[in-house]
């Protein structure tokens, strides 16, 4: 259930900030100064085009993917559904025969095994966005968006992390 209000919170918060978000000039008036506080690090990860023809790099763009800023947004509030639903799961069958105990039949909660399992499952789920987004596994990954990114503006970037 805590993992669906923070994934839900930070895909609300990505549209609000979406919504008032002026992309019109990003370098005198870039995110932080007005207000922003998920699209920066959105931003950072290498999320830089929307769905509404804007890049934060001051072009316009007229592809901008499925992961663009409320690909991920969107994302996050569908992936928070899913938890919801799986933690309403969980409260209705929480009776499950992992649960009972062997030598008596009885329900009883294995605190260490539960915990286990949904740290597992966690990792494995890390495991997977580090291999297919940050590695390049799935595309370039951050490290070459990034790269990409700072290219694009244009900037002095040192000869040593190229």
């Amino acid at each position: 259930m805590h993992t669906a209000l923070v994934a839900g919170w930070a895909g609300s918060m990505a549209l609000y900030e979406l919504a008032v978000f002026d992309p019109s000039d990003p370098v005198l008036d870039p995110m932080w100064r007005q207000g922003m506080f998920v699209i920066p690090f959105m931003t950072r990860l290498g999320i830089t085009n929307s769905w509404g023809g804007w890049s934060i790099t001051g072009g316009t763009v007229t592809n901008p993917g499925i992961w663009s800023y409320e690909g991920v947004a969107g994302a996050h509030i569908v992936f928070s559904g899913l938890c919801f639903l799986a933690a309403i799961w969980h409260w209705l069958y929480w009776d499950l025969e992992i649960f009972c105990d062997e030598r008596t039949g009885k329900p009883s909660l294995d605190l260490p095994k539960i915990f286990g399992i949904h740290l597992f499952l966690s990792g494995v789920a890390c495991f997977g966005f580090g291999a297919f987004h940050v590695t390049g596994l799935y595309d370039p990954g951050i490290w070459v968006l990034i790269m990409t990114y700072l290219i694009k503006l244009d900037l002095d970037i040192p000869q040593n992390i190229i």
